[in-house]
């Protein structure tokens, strides 16, 4: 087994014998199914309306009633939740001081980074894969579109990658797993609120610009189904830039 691989072993044991991965995917799992169910509710409530006032049955899109309200929901859940997940990656080693042990092994900064953040990133994935039993159920009672589906979970997908990259850089800055919860977040918030502040800026070349460097507009495009270029490019180079950052921290500690 590589050391890359034998890192990521063992960052995912201690995610399994920590109390705070059952708490988080508890109320992540729990929070989809109840959103899953209100949008269900809702929607048959809007059938059963327009058949009192149609007489007729409706052929409801699924994709717009149900599913897009909850992926855009799940956006924001994942903005509190994901930081609780990579808090203690790099501030606990810290803390322990088993982070120059770590440093002096045969392996690299650039190992270490990239064996935390996928160890996380696998919790994350197995997590987000456990709420598509929500579509494969309802297939069983009615038809909607696929497309829209898939497109909305590769963006919560690339999203949530964002999100825990953001979360290894607020690590290593850290030995206070607290402390490092609230710089993720921080740092997700004012990447959120640059597409406030580019709508205030309008059509402009500076507005445009700070408006692409949100994930607010790239986020929306998946979940409504359109699979553009630009936005992949996004997510993926906002993850690289995030890790590198958090790289060079690592990096800087070795020298202090």
């Amino acid at each position: 087994m590589s050391p890359v691989n034998t890192l990521i072993a063992k960052e995912l044991r201690c995610f399994v014998v920590s109390p705070v991965f059952y708490v988080v995917g508890a109320v992540f799992l729990f929070i989809s199914g109840f959103l899953a169910q209100l949008m269900v509710v809702n929607a048959g409530q809007q059938a059963i309306r327009f058949l009192q006032m149609q007489n007729t049955y409706a052929q409801l899109n699924l994709n717009e009633l149900v599913f897009r309200p909850i992926f855009r929901s799940l956006d924001i859940v994942l903005i509190f939740l994901l930081p609780m997940l990579t808090m203690r990656l790099f501030a606990e080693e810290r803390k322990l001081r088993t982070i120059e042990l770590l440093l002096t092994s045969p392996i690299g900064v650039n190992e270490i980074i990239s064996a935390k953040f996928m160890s996380v990133l696998f919790i994350y994935l197995g997590l987000l894969g456990l709420t598509g039993l929500t579509p494969i159920v309802l297939s069983f009672y009615s038809a909607f579109n696929w497309d829209p589906i898939l497109t909305g979970y590769l963006g919560l997908a690339l999203q949530g990658a964002f999100f825990l990259a953001c979360g290894v850089l607020a690590s290593t800055l850290t030995e206070n797993q607290i402390v490092a919860a609230f710089l993720s977040f921080g740092i997700i918030i004012v990447v959120w609120l640059l597409g406030g502040l580019g709508a205030m800026l309008g059509d402009t070349t500076l507005g445009t610009v700070i408006s692409y460097l949100s994930f607010v507009e790239h986020s929306d495009r998946l979940i409504r189904g359109l699979l553009e270029a630009k936005d992949i490019v996004y997510y993926l180079s906002g993850t690289v830039l995030m890790l590198f950052i958090a790289h060079r921290v690592v990096d800087s500690h070795r020298w202090q």
